[in-house]
Order: structure tokens, then C-alpha cells, then sequence
């Protein structure tokens, strides 16, 4: 397989009346046709504001500074606003948070889905509305021809968020960028929409990027996941790696903060002490150094390096420099 996306050495800050704020500082990494990838980090660790970059829609306010981001072997950065419109929603689709606030409330879901499909792909409006039948019936949408006419208010939150993956799916994107697309809603729904995320991978060799703050719902549909904190990556490796053998501090503490279902007995889950860090004045070392029960005089004055742990496997973590202590995460879980 080779490289739909490359993003190579990605700053993008907010300049704001307080100053620059510098939500994504120097991350890089790869994504393979077909492939999955989640991105995962607590709230304002930089996940969404890394997509909304990709996808070229930032606030006024925000700006790529540095860095590129080659799709398809193009550099989306460099594309004017006209180019990135062909883009956007044709090859790269994206399902936001909050179905309820993405889709239009006073139009039926047939306007909305037609007219994307109308727009991208230059479909008559009987062929669209054709497509976007046999859309909603493949995300499980039951009666799909009823409930086209209808209105985002009389679906569930689940089945808003069905239509908005029928919708981005619907112009055949090469990649797709899921924000948190389980929030709000219970796990039997939860489960259902990652259970249909990955057939329709399988089907169309969709690439997936997952945007999430909870490890664990990555497990059974990403084959990567890259591990954000302070708007840096601070760990990336094989879905496997991160899981059985992760060696950053903060993906340790994600890991301890998941319920593990394998246990017979109840634990206490562990929170991670303290406070992300200031993005007007990001710290000169290691991001998390200030949280880090590990944290050396080094991890306090400079910025770690990525070190290789495997051929699938880096981590920013000082503690993996061969003349660091050695430390062990107290809890193993596997997957």
C-alpha cells in the first residue's frame, strides 16, 4: 500500500489578541490507502485542530505556519481556496462531533444529501437522490426512501449520525476523517457506528482517520494510532504496539483511565493528575513533564527526541534513551 497522506513537520497556531496560540507543533506521520489511524489525546491535546488543517478549514484566526501535508501526492497547503473546494467532500469527507449542529435543521435530509452529491459529482438530481437512498440503507438506515423527507429533528441522535456518514461517504472520499463520531451517544450505538465505519472500509477501501479522547474505541477498527499531548505526538505505533507496549507516560495514563473488561475485579481508575499545558507559552521540554511522576532535569529543559522503539513503533519520552532508568508501566493490558 502505498502513502494518500503524508503530513511532514505540521505547526498551526491561532493569533489571537493575547497572542499565538500553538495548537499543533512539528507532527508528522503517514496514512496507506485503505488503512485506519486514530488520533487520540485528551480535549485540547490538538487532534481536531491537526484535521481542520488537513482539511483547510481553520478560523480566521488560524494559520498553517509550517510544515506540508501531501494528499494523494498533492500539497493541499499550498492549493488555493477553488482547488481545495474540489477536495473537500469529494476525496476527503469529514463527520463532525455533533450531527444535530452539522446537518441543516430546516432543510429534509434529501435536499442535503442530493445537493452534495449534485455538487462534487455533477449527478441529475433523480440519479443523486437514487445514491443517497442506497446510502442510507448501507449505514442501516430501515425505510430510507420515507425517511429521506424527513428532518434531522425526527432521527435519533444515532441515526443523525448514520445520515452524516452517508452523507460523507457518499461522494466515495479516499479518506475520512471521523471527529469523535460516538459522542453523546450510548455504546450499543457506539458500537454500531465504529461496526459500520469498518465494513465500509472494507467495501470501498476507505482511508479512515478516527479523532478521539478515549483509547479504548480505537482497539478494534484502527491498525495505527498516534498518541497527541500539548499539540505534539508524543507516541505513534501498530494498534498492538500502543496497547501490549506503549512506553510514554501519557499513554500509560490513557491506558489506566480505560475500564478493563478482562478483570473480574473492580479498579479504581486512575486520573492523570494536573493540568494540560498553556499553548500561549508552551513549555521548552517535554509537554507533559509537569504531570509526570518520571519526569527528569532533562524533560524540564528540552524537548525529547522521537527514539525508535520498532519498525512500527516511536516515542518522544526521555525515558527511552539508553541511558535513562528504566521504568515499567505497574499495569499491563492487553488487547
Amino acid at each position: 500500500m502505498d502513502n494518500l497522506l503524508e503530513i511532514k513537520d505540521l505547526s498551526t497556531s491561532f493569533f489571537t489578541h493575547v497572542g499565538e496560540v500553538k495548537a499543533v507543533r512539528n507532527i508528522s506521520f503517514d496514512l496507506k490507502r485503505g488503512e485506519a489511524i486514530g488520533i487520540v489525546g485528551e480535549s485540547g491535546s490538538g487532534k481536531s485542530v491537526t484535521m481542520f488543517s488537513v482539511m483547510r478549514l481553520l478560523v480566521e484566526t488560524g494559520k498553517i505556519v509550517n510544515g506540508s501535508v501531501v494528499f494523494d501526492g498533492r500539497d493541499i497547503v499550498t492549493l488555493k481556496e477553488k482547488e481545495m473546494k474540489e477536495i473537500r467532500g469529494n476525496n476527503i469527507s469529514m463527520i463532525f462531533q455533533d450531527p444535530m449542529t452539522s446537518l441543516n435543521p430546516v432543510l429534509r435530509i434529501e435536499t442535503q444529501m442530493v445537493e452534495a452529491l449534485r455538487l462534487h459529482k455533477g449527478l441529475g438530481k433523480e440519479e443523486a437522490r437514487k445514491v443517497s437512498v442506497d446510502m442510507l440503507r448501507l449505514v442501516g438506515i430501515p425505510s430510507p426512501e420515507k425517511r429521506m423527507k424527513q428532518y434531522p429533528h425526527e432521527f435519533s441522535g444515532g441515526m443523525r449520525q448514520r445520515v452524516m456518514i452517508a452523507m460523507a461517504l457518499s461522494c466515495q472520499p479516499k479518506l475520512l476523517i471521523a471527529d469523535e463520531p460516538t459522542t453523546a451517544l450510548d455504546v450499543t450505538i457506539q458500537a454500531q457506528i465504529l461496526e459500520i465505519l469498518n465494513d465500509l472500509r472494507e467495501k470501498l477501501n476507505t482511508s479512515i482517520i478516527l479523532i478521539t479522547h478515549d483509547l479504548g474505541i480505537v482497539a478494534d477498527i484502527c491498525d495505527k494510532v498516534n498518541v497527541m499531548y500539548g499539540g505534539c505526538i508524543v507516541e505513534k505505533g501498530t494498534t498492538r504496539d500502543i496497547f501490549n507496549n506503549s512506553k510514554h507516560p501519557y499513554t500509560w495514563g490513557l491506558l489506566d483511565s480505560v475500564p478493563n473488561p478482562k478483570t473480574l475485579t473492580k479498579e479504581r481508575l486512575k486520573p492523570i493528575e494536573g493540568q494540560p499545558p498553556d499553548l500561549l507559552n508552551p513549555p521548552k521540554g517535554c509537554p507533559f513533564a509537569p504531570r509526570c511522576k518520571f519526569a527528569m532535569e532533562v524533560c524540564l529543559q528540552k524537548m525529547p527526541e522521537e527514539f525508535k522503539i520498532s519498525d512500527t513503533q516511536r516515542s518522544a519520552c526521555w525515558l527511552n534513551h539508553p541511558l535513562a532508568p528504566k521504568v515499567e508501566r505497574s499495569t499491563k493490558r492487553g488487547v
